[in-house]
């Protein structure tokens, strides 16, 4: 594989030691797509597994958003088992274990058990359920009400290792505020996802599936990640089975200075790897992107180049699809209050080969089931 498709399950290993465990967050997405047993019908689904703050818990839970700690500005520490769906009833679904009710092992990979929930490289497992009163009684959960029950098996195929940025000296000066890696940029997923008593199978050849990482200290604002792996090429109609597209990034800081709005992507197209990486400056990469909101849509526009490419990026994703990711920085700060996140985006992306001043079309490529993000 080339460059940037190189796996590195040390990366995707537990991070929180040193001051990340004062303050700090580590976790773990998975996204795919299932289909109903009984309807045929198409649900994609997300499951994470989120650690904050470890050195500051024990035995319960410390909600940041629970009024009486927001009084007393007690930081929060947890583990949270995030899961829910997308789709015109999307939602998510969150349970909180108290560190010292979870198990968290990893320097080289990562496992992790909390009940009946488990996470390691190939598999995820657990429960959520979470009633109609808690939900609205205990905004500090920051969720909706449903219940969600999966067991997978993971096969992460397609890595996008963004190299530098998240590299062992960066990580150990704690350089960025937010770190990325993707293990499984395409991933293949099988087993079953039951929600509020539907049963959806979830195939390796249909499941679109994507895992990757972040930690940090914070978030950063703006906030956007684009990614999918079903990609039609326009001209034959061919669907290509090797070939996904990983987009991320907003405006990072690195030892506390914020950099201009820059993004990471790669894009293995069928085992050529092309990749826009800012801390490669040697292969000149350059981004433009635009956000926008319309009444019924949240749409990104990308234009990504290197030395020998230009990738453009238009994706869109209807709002009643998405919803607004909830998630509290590790000093109790909601950074994201509209942090829309969905998992239906549709679009298409064009790709140019460099030719002195001129851009020479390569190819055109329709996009689907697209994992879409943007927040600021």
């Amino acid at each position: 594989m080339g460059s940037f498709a190189r796996s590195d399950k040390e990366r995707n290993a537990y991070r929180l030691q040193g001051s990340l465990a004062w303050k700090g967050y580590d976790w773990w997405w998975h996204s795919f797509t299932g289909t109903n047993r009984r309807t045929g019908e198409e649900k994609a689904f997300f499951v994470e597994y989120f650690v904050c703050n470890p050195a500051l818990g024990g035995e319960d839970v410390v909600l940041g958003q629970a009024p009486e700690n927001l009084e007393n500005e007690f930081w929060p520490s947890y583990l949270m088992v995030k899961a829910g769906c997308w789709g015109k009833d999307a939602k998510q679904l969150h349970r909180f274990f108290g560190v010292e009710e979870a198990r968290i092992y990893g320097m080289q990979s990562y496992r992790i058990i909390a009940d009946d929930c488990r996470a390691s490289e190939t598999l995820i497992r657990g429960s959520v359920s979470v009633s109609r009163e808690e939900s609205e009684e205990r905004p500090e959960l920051m969720c909706q009400a449903g219940e969600m029950k999966w067991d997978l098996e993971v096969k992460k195929q397609i890595p996008f290792n963004v190299g530098y940025g998240a590299g062992k000296l960066m990580r150990d000066l704690n350089a960025f505020e937010m770190y990325w890696h993707a293990e499984g940029m395409k991933t293949l997923y099988r087993g079953e996802v039951t929600l509020d008593g539907e049963v959806y199978d979830v195939r390796p050849e249909s499941c679109y599936g994507y895992a990757d990482k972040n930690w940090g200290s914070n978030f950063t604002t703006p906030w956007i990640w684009l990614s999918s792996n079903d990609i039609v090429r326009v001209r034959d109609g061919k669907r290509l089975k090797n070939t996904v597209f990983d987009i991320g990034g907003g405006r990072p800081k690195v030892f506390g200075i914020g950099l201009d709005r820059i993004l990471l992507g790669a894009f293995y197209l069928e085992g050529v790897p092309i990749e826009f990486n800012f801390s490669k400056p040697w292969t000149g990469a350059r981004t433009k992107f635009r956000c926008r909101e319309t009444e019924r849509e949240v749409i990104w526009h990308v234009e990504q180049e290197n030395w020998d490419y230009v990738m453009q990026t238009n994706i869109h994703c209807p709002k009643e699809e998405m919803l607004f990711m909830n998630y509290e920085a590790p000093d109790g700060s909601v950074v994201h209050k509209r942090l829309w996140n969905g998992g239906t985006g549709k679009g298409w992306i064009k790709l140019y080969r460099k030719a002195g001043k001129n851009r020479i079309l390569v190819d055109k490529f329709r996009v689907g089931h697209v994992g879409c993000e943007f927040g600021e």
